[in-house]
């Protein structure tokens, strides 16, 4: 087995560019961050139907990603350094086609259009649109929007001055797994920095708390247009690991850009690989 690790803005994943992929708890112990690798996540080939390239994400407890922002932007990276793949191309995951155009000190993909249209995100409610809707969980009651961008999201907008005085670390895990979203949920809590910067906190299905993510960070954006707190066009989004820039389109497409950055190449002994068959 061969891994590479490349990082976005401290959001980290391995990609597999050699050897097989046995199951969830393979994934696990490669994404563990004591007794392997370690990551936020591991990126691996899938089908690529009519695209350039096919991509298969899956999350640090073994389940499989829809999408992921960082994770094909680190892909794409990865294809154009080491495998020959031109500057632009198309790639095929679970979440949809993503266009993706590699430069030298960025990386920016087409995520497709936001939804906001529950049976889509997927979230369990009778409205036309999850906007601005109620949801009570640990022992507090939240105004949530829900946005679907090839994975489902939870965006939760906060007066207070500082969001890490706040409870989010707790809140995150409690409505992650909340009945009123069937396939769990990311969950984002927000501030609004200036008329088109926003500063969030992030608590990733599958991974928990993380320094950047993309698609967080295109469902927050879309969230803030959505509800008169942004305008069209592009918005810095802030996080712990930096920044990263989402174009909103009048259509509700997305463009996120922003940085990667290779860490190294992992080679395991394959008496660790055995132990994870």
């Amino acid at each position: 087995m061969k891994l590479l690790k490349s990082h976005g803005l401290g959001n980290d994943y391995l990609v597999l560019h050699e050897g097989q992929l046995a199951g969830r708890r393979m994934v696990r112990g490669v994404c563990h961050r004591h007794i392997g690798p370690g990551g936020d996540g591991l990126l691996t080939a899938g089908p690529k139907g009519r695209c350039d390239y096919g991509l298969r994400i899956f999350n640090p407890d073994g389940s499989e990603a829809e999408k992921s922002g960082n994770g094909i932007r680190i892909y794409a990276r990865y294809l154009v350094d080491h495998c020959g793949a031109p500057p632009s191309f198309t790639l095929n995951t679970l979440g949809g086609v993503v266009a993706c155009q590699v430069d030298p000190e960025q990386v920016t993909v087409e995520m497709g259009k936001a939804t906001f249209v529950p049976r889509e995100i997927p979230v369990d409610l009778h409205v036309p649109e999850a906007v601005e809707q109620h949801v009570a969980a640990a022992g507090e009651e939240f105004v949530f929007t829900a946005v679907g961008v090839g994975n489902p999201h939870c965006v939760i907008f906060r007066d207070e001055a500082l969001l890490d005085a706040t409870r989010w670390r707790r809140w995150g895990p409690i409505l992650e797994v909340h009945p009123l979203f069937p396939n769990r949920v990311n969950v984002q809590f927000v501030q609004v920095r200036g008329p088109q910067s926003l500063e969030i906190r992030i608590w990733e299905r599958g991974a928990g708390e993380t320094s950047a993510s993309g698609s967080s960070s295109c469902a927050v954006a879309a969230a803030a247009v959505k509800t008169g707190r942004c305008a069209f066009g592009e918005i810095t989004l802030r996080m712990p690991g930096g920044c990263l820039w989402v174009h909103v389109a009048e259509d509700w497409s997305l463009s996120l850009r922003g940085p990667v950055v290779e860490v190294g190449w992992f080679e395991p002994s394959e008496e660790w690989i055995a132990g994870l068959r």
